[in-house]
């Protein structure tokens, strides 16, 4: 019985030791070449999101499937706003793509937050009613293009499944 139990345990720290190495996984980013300017991730250029009291908002809540969202996390992160699509299809990002990048988030292409460390996460409104219902839309996708190919500092519930990753984020309701 002892024996089963310490197999167990090791069985779950290597596990859990998995895990960790993959949640801390190095990227390189893409197009080095195509730098952001008037920020760094040292002085970010500003904030997005507002700092929520839970994870999930009420909205969030009632659309869950028994009121019970998946897990979420309230974490502060920083990186370059950029256009979700072109950085993965293409690469780019930076000053050089601002414009481009832009464009697309304001014809409704998703956002993304590219981290130091070469991950890229899903910047999306939280508030689950609202966005559902394009209350949340002009705001959030203004601040976003706005900010566009600058490094900000950026607040609000993380979530992932399967490799995927977004970081949701809280105070773009019309009011």
């Amino acid at each position: 019985m002892k024996k089963k139990v310490l197999v167990a345990v090791i069985g779950l720290a290597a596990v859990a030791g998995v895990l960790t190495a993959q949640a801390k996984k190095k990227y390189p980013i893409l197009q080095p070449q195509m730098t952001v300017e008037g920020s760094s991730y040292a002085k970010p250029m500003g904030t997005l999101g507002e700092k929520p009291l839970e994870p999930w908002t009420n909205t969030t809540m009632a659309a869950s499937v028994d009121m019970k969202p998946l897990p979420g996390k309230i974490v502060t992160m920083k990186g370059e706003i950029v256009e979700f699509s072109c950085y993965l299809q293409v690469g780019k990002r930076g000053e050089k793509h601002r414009a481009c990048g832009q464009k697309c988030v304001n014809s409704g292409q998703p956002v993304g937050l590219l981290t130091e460390d070469g991950n890229l996460y899903m910047l999306m409104e939280e508030e689950h009613d609202p966005r559902r219902d394009g209350l949340t839309q002009s705001a959030f996708r203004k601040a976003a293009a706005d900010h566009m190919a600058h490094i900000m500092e950026v607040t609000g519930t993380l979530a992932s499944h399967a490799g995927y990753s977004a970081l949701y984020v809280q105070g773009f309701v019309k009011k």
